[in-house]
C-alpha cells in the first residue's frame, strides 16, 4: 500500500510539473485572475446597492419617527470618537455654576406689549383629556426613545392600550389642580458634547414633553 501511494504521489508531481510547464498555463492564470476580478466587482456592487438601499429605508423610516434625528445626521455624521471622554468634574461645575444662580427674568416693556395683545383673546375652553387624546400622543412618539423615570418606552405604552385611561385622568387632574407632579417635569440628562475638551460645548439634552393637549392650544 505505501508503495502504492509513493507512487501515486510521484506521478501527481510529474504530471504537475508537466502541466505548469505548459505553454497555455500564462494564458490559463490570466483567465483565471479575470473571471476572479469581474466576480469580486459583481459582488462589490451587489454589496453598495443592498448598503445604498438600506441607508434609504433607514432615512426614510427616521423621517417619519424622528425628523431632528435625521436632519442632524444628515448635516453632521455620527461618528465613533475614540479619543478620551470630557472630564466629568470640569463638566459638573460648568452647568452647575449657570443652573445654581438665581433667575432673573427680564420685565422689559415688551412684556406689557405682548400682554395688551393677548387681552383681547377669547379664553380657551375647559380642557377634557380623553383616552383618544393619549392615544394620538403616544401614536406620534419615537417607539425606542429615551424613557422617563418610569423606565418605561412608548413601544410598550401604544400596545398597552388599557394604560390611556389611567394616563388621560392623571393628565386631567394636574390640569384642574394647576400644580404638575415633579414626575411630569423631571428628565434623564444626556451630555452630547460636540468638542470633548471644552466643558461648556458638552450641551445637555433633558426635554420632558408631553403632547396631549398641544393639538388643542393649537388650534386655540
Amino acid at each position: 500500500m505505501k508503495a502504492n501511494f509513493i507512487r501515486w504521489k510521484h506521478l501527481q508531481t510529474v504530471s504537475n510539473a508537466a502541466s505548469l510547464n505548459t505553454p497555455d498555463i500564462t494564458q490559463k492564470l490570466t483567465e483565471r485572475i479575470d473571471d476572479l476580478k469581474q466576480k469580486i466587482a459583481a459582488w462589490g456592487k451587489r454589496i453598495r446597492r443592498f448598503t445604498e438601499r438600506s441607508r434609504r429605508f433607514n432615512q426614510n423610516r427616521l423621517f417619519q419617527s424622528d425628523q431632528k434625528r435625521l436632519y442632524k445626521s444628515l448635516e453632521r455624521p455620527e461618528v465613533c470618537g475614540a479619543g478620551p471622554g470630557p472630564d466629568q468634574a470640569n463638566t459638573v461645575a460648568f452647568w452647575r455654576g449657570l443652573w445654581s444662580e438665581p433667575v432673573n427674568h427680564s420685565e422689559g416693556s415688551w412684556t406689557e406689549v405682548v400682554a395688551s395683545q393677548c387681552a383681547s383673546i377669547t379664553p380657551m375652553d375647559p380642557v377634557i383629556i380623553t383616552p383618544d387624546d393619549v392615544a394620538e400622543a403616544v401614536r406620534r412618539a419615537p417607539n425606542w426613545k429615551s424613557p422617563g423615570l418610569e423606565e418605561l418606552h412608548h413601544y410598550w405604552l401604544k400596545g398597552f392600550m388599557v394604560c390611556h385611561p389611567v394616563l388621560a385622568r392623571q393628565f386631567q387632574e394636574a390640569l384642574n389642580q394647576k400644580s404638575l407632579p415633579s414626575l411630569f417635569t423631571t428628565g434623564i440628562t444626556h451630555l452630547v458634547p460636540k468638542d470633548q475638551r471644552i466643558p461648556r460645548t458638552t450641551y445637555d439634552t433633558c426635554v420632558p414633553f408631553h403632547s396631549v393637549d398641544s393639538q388643542r392650544s393649537v388650534k386655540h
